[in-house]
């Protein structure tokens, strides 16, 4: 596999801030020629570096807890755990190996959430799952399988556009303008429903993007109700400089009296330079999701690097009963990949 070119990363980390900025203003950032732009943009998706997703807020649509698993399975039962949680309605991401499972459901409530783990666990596909259900009326979710980033962090781009982008976050005290009318309810399932219909039809996957979308739909992004992201998939994604990020890891933990998962967020970022692509609080427990790898190789007599703050001292300053779960990308199976269709299906 060959390495990524500056020109490839550099238009990487611009459409992975997912932002609704013109193209003029996209290239001027990016110091590229528009024709190597556009190049290097369709390559990224056939070659399946990204993908694009409609993910809308899903306490808008009547469903404002997000359930999230992380299970470590027994070694004969992981495939038929996997296959248990993507045969749910409400499941949208759904990762695993013999090493661990992630599942990311939505629900209506959290009676409904808290059914679904106790049948989970009496099936006793895992030896232990850490399960967190939160409040999307609450900032419970910053971050949402945002990669914009690590991949600036990687690449060197100054500075990020769009990151973090969370899920939620709108007050549950204004039930008038969270209601979804008829007209929000059809919008949001054809967007939700694009991506699987484009590949259902042979449209290239660079096309799946906002531009040129009906003003309804448009205007459904712009107030917040689904929002386009793009996404990174980190087990097809070529080295840059000797750097990859191919190892999905998992930190999960209850925090300590005193501390706010907010100034922990700040201190990862600012201090030690590690960019989550998922952070979950709830009821004080964390979940942190990112990605691992090589890291670049200096040449000899290059300056030293910027020192950075220790991460693992830093979790466990605001941290206490740690796991981490680790697996390579590649060795990851994918069974339910961003599967947001599943939230509004037609006719539903």
């Amino acid at each position: 596999m060959r390495a990524l070119t500056e020109s490839e990363a550099r238009v990487i980390a611009a459409l992975l801030s997912s932002t609704a900025v013109r193209e003029r203003e996209r290239l001027a950032r990016m110091r590229v020629p528009r024709s190597t732009y556009h190049a290097a943009r369709k390559r990224a998706y056939s070659e399946g570096w990204l993908k694009d997703r409609y993910i809308p807020d899903p306490s808008r649509f009547g469903l404002p807890i997000a359930t999230f698993l992380l299970a470590r399975p027994y070694a004969d039962r992981w495939e038929e755990l996997l296959a248990e949680w993507g045969a749910q309605p409400t499941n949208v991401v759904s990762w695993g190996s013999p090493q661990f499972a992630l599942g990311v459901f939505f629900h209506k409530g959290t009676d409904e959430a808290d059914r679904m783990i106790a049948r989970f666990a009496d099936r006793h596909f895992a030896s232990s799952t850490a399960s967190l259900v939160a409040n999307l009326h609450e900032p419970s979710v910053p971050v949402f399988f945002d990669y914009e980033g690590l991949w600036s962090h990687l690449t060197d781009v100054e500075g990020t556009i769009g990151y973090p982008h969370g899920l939620g976050g709108t007050p549950a005290a204004e039930p008038e303008s969270l209601a979804a009318s008829r007209h929000h309810r059809w919008a949001a399932t054809e967007l939700a429903q694009r991506p699987f219909e484009a590949a259902a039809q042979g449209r290239p996957d660079h096309l799946v993007g906002p531009l040129g979308l009906p003003f309804s739909q448009q205007k459904l992004i712009r107030q917040g109700w689904i929002s386009h992201r793009v996404l990174l998939e980190p087990s097809q994604l070529p080295a840059f400089r000797g750097r990859q990020a191919d190892q999905v890891l998992f930190i999960y933990g209850e925090l300590k009296a005193g501390a706010r998962p907010e100034q922990l967020f700040a201190v990862l970022t600012r201090e030690c330079r590690v960019y989550p692509f998922l952070y979950v609080s709830q009821s004080g427990r964390l979940l942190i999701g990112g990605l691992g790898g090589i890291p670049a190789t200096p040449p000899p007599g290059a300056p030293a690097g910027e020192s950075r703050r220790p991460v693992m001292a830093t979790l466990q300053q605001a941290l206490r009963g740690i796991e981490i779960v680790q697996e390579s990308a590649a060795s990851l199976t994918i069974a339910t990949d961003h599967r947001y269709d599943r939230l509004l299906p037609r006719g539903g």
